[in-house]
């Protein structure tokens, strides 16, 4: 733009092409990538409320036990 001082779009066609191409590229990447973080994520959390769930279970089995020795 500024070698030939002007603005028609046969001088800026170029350039937003290439932009539109790298942004089109880079939203092929980022939404797999934010669908997976999403699915792994509430793997994760379900799996974190399992243990929560079995610790509370173990806890309660293991004062049950020593109340009865007691």
């Amino acid at each position: 733009i500024a070698n030939t001082n002007t603005t028609n779009l046969a001088v800026v066609a170029p350039g937003i092409a290439e932009a539109l191409l790298a942004t089109g590229m880079g939203l092929f990447a980022a939404i797999p990538s934010v669908i997976f973080y999403n699915y792994f994520q509430t793997r994760i959390s379900a799996y974190g409320a399992r243990t929560e769930g079995f610790i509370a279970e173990l806890m309660n089995a293991i004062s049950r036990q020593l109340d009865k020795g007691a």
